[in-house]
């Protein structure tokens, strides 16, 4: 056995390619650290984006920037690295279609995370639930009910659809309608509904609040009450308002009808 020949013929050319797809390995490495480093530090700088969307952009980045080195170190060796990538582009396809909706609810978190149409503590109504978000993350939402329930919902069903933020606005406008009776004191009652609104300190005074007849019903008299307030005391303002306009009604004598039908009764004679 010829020992030079096999040494200059296959240990030293394959010596060689070996380092050098080890050199290429190692240094693509450190390269890929480094520069994946230096881009973690520029997204974090980004005020409208989450650090949750950063981490995740980091490690896709990563991975797929491994990869490379891991082919161009492979290819080094002399590996047909052609087939590889033909055989790793399948099975990302393939991998793609079976996941497929987790895929959408993937794409859906990330245009929440940059687009922020909401953040943890709104009260939201979307994908057709309504509660107070409680954490947003790449593939679903967490929402918190009024009767204390937790919600998990698929981001796709979220951004697929509308979105109805109502911590959104620092005020609201809250849209009442009261009915009084046609014999009713129209002025009277007006005056009452205007009054119980400027009593009110969490009523704004601008916006002014509105007080107009709205309809005249087939069993009532219909006003319109719409007074601003802070997003905050929404429901508050609300609930009292019901309360206070029937004890004040009922203080002077003013009703407040509900649908009723007049019977006739006709006798004939046989």
């Amino acid at each position: 056995m010829n020992f030079e020949l096999m040494l200059n013929d296959y240990a030293l050319p394959w010596g060689i390619k070996v380092g050098l797809a080890l050199l290429i390995f190692v240094v693509g490495r450190y390269a890929v650290k480094i520069l994946v480093k230096v881009i973690k530090r520029v997204l974090d700088r980004v005020p409208s984006m989450d650090s949750m969307l950063v981490n995740f952009a980091v490690s896709i980045l990563n991975a797929l920037l491994m990869l490379f080195v891991i082919i161009a170190a492979l290819n080094q060796l002399g590996v047909d690295t052609s087939s590889l990538i033909a055989l790793i582009a399948a099975a990302g396809l393939a991998i793609g279609l079976a996941l497929q909706g987790s895929m959408q609810n993937f794409a859906a978190g990330v245009m929440i995370l940059v687009f922020k149409p909401f953040k943890s503590g709104d009260s939201i109504e979307a994908g057709g639930v309504a509660g107070v978000v409680e954490n947003v993350q790449i593939f679903s939402t967490t929402l918190r009910t009024g009767d204390n329930k937790e919600i998990i919902v698929p981001n796709g069903g979220i951004y697929g659809g509308p979105i109805t933020n109502y911590s959104a606005r620092a005020t609201r406008r809250v849209d009442m309608v009261f009915g009084i009776s046609y014999e009713a004191d129209l002025r009277q009652a007006k005056a009452i509904l205007e009054q119980l609104l400027a009593d009110d300190e969490r009523v704004l005074k601008e916006p002014a609040p509105v007080v107009a007849l709205s309809e005249l019903g087939a069993n009532s008299v219909n006003f319109v009450v719409r007074p601003w307030v802070v997003s905050a005391d929404y429901w508050a303002v609300y609930w009292d308002m019901n309360e206070k306009v029937k004890l004040r009604f009922d203080e002077a004598g003013i009703g407040i009808p509900y649908p009723q039908m007049d019977v006739h009764l006709h006798q004939s004679e046989s």
